[in-house]
């Protein structure tokens, strides 16, 4: 819903995000936005994913609010976590098999933060839990070789053939694919923004 009239801009790149935007009927306009997502020390998972969340929102609205209609800026983050350890996108085959095998059998947390700014500013974040069954490391190799995990953060995409390995999901589905709806449509009514008006 890049065309017409937007409510919002959105800072990111993922097409998954701007699919989910257009599931709810939300019109926006697609932003690319650049920021360092490395952790800060001692920084905590939940903190790190609305941090990053909050400055790619801000990013994105220094770049339009000196336009002539600027429009809120929605951004967002997403990471997965293993016993306290924040798995991001592997850099190659062995270190997606080595994420993978670890996620076997067992069960991690998908975070998700969302922040909506203007002249405002607000977040909400999203967390869930993901329980893999047992994975077989020739079914590891085969997926890898799909492409599917090499630019997903924990190695795989629920929305994809990384599907077929989750056993449970405590929590939002579109919360694990990057954009947890329930806590955008949230924002947009806090920011007064009728996303149902083209139901």
């Amino acid at each position: 819903m890049e065309s017409g009239n937007p409510d919002i801009y959105l800072a990111s790149r993922s097409p998954r995000r701007q699919e989910l935007l257009r599931q709810i009927g939300v019109p926006y306009r697609q932003l690319d936005v650049v920021v360092d997502e490395s952790a800060h020390e001692d920084e905590s998972p939940e903190v790190h994913v609305l941090r990053l969340a909050l400055e790619k929102a801000r990013a994105g609205w220094h770049t339009v609010e000196n336009g002539e209609s600027p429009l809120p800026v929605l951004g967002a983050d997403t990471i997965v976590v293993l016993d306290d350890e924040v798995l991001g996108k592997p850099s190659d085959r062995d270190q997606a098999m080595t994420m993978l095998r670890a996620l076997s059998g067992n069960t991690h947390r998908v975070l998700t933060g969302v922040a909506l700014v203007d002249d405002r500013e607000a977040t909400r974040i999203s967390v869930n839990n993901v329980t893999f069954r047992e994975l077989s490391d020739a079914e590891i190799q085969r997926y890898w070789e799909t492409g599917e995990p090499a630019d997903k953060a924990g190695g795989y995409a629920i929305q994809g053939r990384g599907a077929v390995f989750v056993s449970h999901l405590e929590g939002s589905y579109s919360g694990v694919m990057g954009l947890p709806l329930f806590e955008v449509a949230d924002l947009l009514d806090e920011f007064d923004l009728d996303y149902r008006r083209g139901w």
